[in-house]
C-alpha cells in the first residue's frame, strides 16, 4: 500500500513522482453459485484489502452458502465496511440500478452484458470473469494415460462445475481411440465401477441445470457414461464421440461431467479451430513435444493457459485469473486483487522555489530552448509542446 516511487527526468529531477494506491470507494461484487465461498471471499478479501467499502451479493442458486455467508460473516469483519444482500435476479438487477464506484461480476457472459449495460450508465470501472468454451488439445505424441488422469481430474472436478475446465477435446482420430481406454480406466480408478456411488463425485447444482445437462447428453454419441438419475441430479462422467460442431454441446459452456472429443487432423487445424471462436478463459495442450505446446500458446488467445496441465495454476496466488474477449475483462487473485480494487494515482510534488530553472518550459520558445526540453525530457518520452 506503500506510495511506489517512479522515475523522473531532467525537468523534473528534483520533484517527488509517486504512484498512490486509493480506494476506488464503494464496490459491488456479484458471486457465482459453483464455488459459493471462494469465488466470494476472493474478491471480497481483495477489495477490502484495498480500502474499499463492499456490496456483496451471493448467488441465491447456492442457498446454503448463501445463508452461511449473510450469518457468518458479521461475526468476523466490521459491519460499517460491508453489506451482505440477499435475494434473486429482481433484486440484483435493482442493485445495478444505483451507482458503483467499481463492479465485479462472476457469471456467464450473458448476464456479464447486462451488469457492463448497468455500469456504463454510470461510467463505472468492471471487472467480468466470464466463461466460454475451452479447449484442450490432444497431441499424437503423448503418454495417453497421463493425459487421462489430468483430463479427467479437472473435467469432473466438481462435476465438471467450473469455469476453467476444459469444455472440449481436439485430437486425431488415431489419438482418441487411444484416450478413450484411458480416459475409462481412469473414471473407474477415480470414482469406481459405480460413480453415483462415490463421495467423490459431485451432484448438480438444481434440477434446471440436470436437465439441461441431460438434453446435451443426446449430441453425438456416448462412448463412455452417459447415466444419470433426476431424484440425484446425478450425471455420469461422460465422454462424448462423432460430436458435430454446430451441435448445442459444442454452442453452449458444458457446466457438468460431461467432455466431448472433436477430431482434427493436425495442430494446425486445432489451432484454426479454437480461433474461428471466442476467445476462450482457459486453453490446454497436452504433448510430449513443448515446441508444439508453445506453438498453441503463442497462436491463441485465451485468459490462462496450462501446457501439460489442468487448472492448478488456480493454486497460484502469484499468477492472475482474468478472461479475454467474451470470456471477460479485467484479473484478480493475490496481489492482483488489490491492483483491481486500487485506483492507481499519479502524483508529482514540485517545489515553490527555484523557478529560474523552470523558466525554460515557458514561451517564447526558440530552436535552442526546444532542443534542451527535448534532451531533458529524453528519447523516449512524449513531447508536450
Amino acid at each position: 500500500m506503500k506510495d511506489e516511487p517512479a522515475a523522473t527526468n531532467l525537468l523534473t529531477k528534483l520533484d517527488s513522482a509517486f504512484i498512490r494506491k486509493e480506494p476506488f470507494g464503494l464496490v459491488l461484487i456479484i458471486a457465482p453459485w459453483n464455488y459459493p465461498l471462494n469465488l466470494t471471499l476472493v474478491p471480497l478479501v481483495g477489495a477490502l484489502a484495498a480500502g474499499n467499502c463492499v456490496v456483496l451479493k451471493p448467488s441465491e442458486i447456492s442457498k446454503a452458502a448463501e445463508k452461511v455467508l449473510a450469518e457468518v460473516l458479521p461475526r468476523y469483519l466490521d459491519q460499517s465496511c460491508f453489506a451482505v444482500v440477499l435475494g434473486g435476479p429482481q433484486e440484483t438487477e435493482q442493485l445495478l440500478e444505483h451507482k458503483f464506484d467499481y463492479i465485479l461480476f462472476t457469471g456467464s457472459p450473458r448476464v456479464g452484458r447486462i451488469v457492463m449495460t448497468a455500469a456504463a450508465k454510470h461510467l463505472t470501472p468492471v471487472t467480468l470473469e466470464l466463461g466460454g468454451k475451452n479447449p484442450c488439445y490432444v497431441d499424437d505424441n503423448c503418454d495417453p494415460q497421463t493425459v487421462a488422469n489430468r483430463v479427467a481430474w479437472f473435467r469432473y472436478f466438481n462435476a465438471g462445475q467450473t469455469c476453467v475446465a476444459p469444455d472440449y477435446i481436439l485430437c486425431s482420430p488415431e489419438t482418441q481411440e487411444r484416450l478413450l481406454p484411458a480416459l475409462q480406466s481412469t473414471i473407474t480408478r477415480f470414482y469406481g465401477d459405480d460413480p453415483q456411488s462415490s463421495p467423490n463425485l459431485g451432484r448438480i447444482i438444481n434440477q434446471k441445470q440436470f436437465q439441461r445437462l441431460r438434453a446435451l447428453l443426446r449430441c453425438g454419441r456416448v462412448a463412455i457414461g452417459g447415466q444419470s438419475d433426476e431424484s440425484q441430479r446425478y450425471i455420469a462422467p461422460t465422454v462424448l464421440v462423432d460430436v458435430q460442431e454446430t451441435e448445442p454441446v459444442m454452442q453452449e459452456e458444458i457446466f457438468g461431467p460431461i467432455l466431448p472429443i472433436m477430431s482434427v487432423r493436425s495442430l494446425d487445424e486445432a489451432i484454426d479451430f479454437i480461433n474461428r471462436r471466442e476467445k476462450p478463459l482457459a486453453l490446454y495442450a497436452f504433448s510430449n513435444s513443448s515446441q508444439v505446446v508453445n506453438q498453441m500458446l503463442e497462436r491463441t488467445s485465451s485468459g490462462n493457459f496450462g501446457g501439460n496441465e489442468g487448472f492448478v495454476y488456480m493454486t497460484l496466488p502469484s499468477l492472475p485469473l482474468g478472461g479475454v474477449g467474451n470470456s471477460g475483462m479485467g484479473r484478480y487473485h493475490g496481489k492482483f486483487s488489490f491492483d483491481t480494487f486500487s485506483h492507481h494515482r499519479a502524483c508529482l510534488l514540485s517545489h515553490m522555489g527555484l523557478e529560474q530553472l523552470n523558466e525554460i518550459r515557458y514561451p517564447p520558445y526558440s530552436a535552442w530552448t526546444q532542443r534542451i526540453v527535448r534532451w531533458a525530457l529524453g528519447s523516449r518520452s512524449c513531447t508536450l509542446l
